[in-house]
């Protein structure tokens, strides 16, 4: 059996033109590059292939359990009180009556204004 030895990459621009912090970033990155090549050549192929196809799974799992929770969201969110509704849709009447009256005023260039006061039954 012959051994391959991998190639480090060298540090372009030199040991001496980076501050010790910067070099120690850079040994460590290589460090664990190794590392982690030394680890995955220690694992057979069919783990490495079972390893993704449970990665996958598990984040199918997860988006069907999202796409259920923003689903009932929904639902719940159609199903709010008729008493809300009817509430927002005047409101919305009103401030839409509002802009109208506004923009005929504006038009006509009357100066004056007229205040709607609705009071609740």
């Amino acid at each position: 059996m012959s051994e391959t030895v991998n190639p480090l990459p060298e540090d372009p621009e030199g040991d001496e033109s980076k501050n010790p912090m910067e070099q120690f970033i850079f040994h460590q990155r290589r460090g664990l590059e190794e590392f982690g090549k030394a680890m995955e050549s220690l694992l057979p192929p069919r783990f490495k292939e079972h390893t993704q196809a449970a990665g996958n799974e598990f984040a199918t799992g997860f988006r069907v359990l999202i796409d259920a929770a923003i689903d009932e969201i929904k639902k719940a969110s159609e199903m709010e009180d008729p008493d809300m509704q009817r509430q927002a849709e005047q409101e919305r009447q009103a401030s839409a009556n509002l802009a109208a009256e506004e923009e005929t005023d504006g038009e006509t260039g009357g100066s004056s204004r007229k205040i709607r006061v609705e009071l609740d039954d």
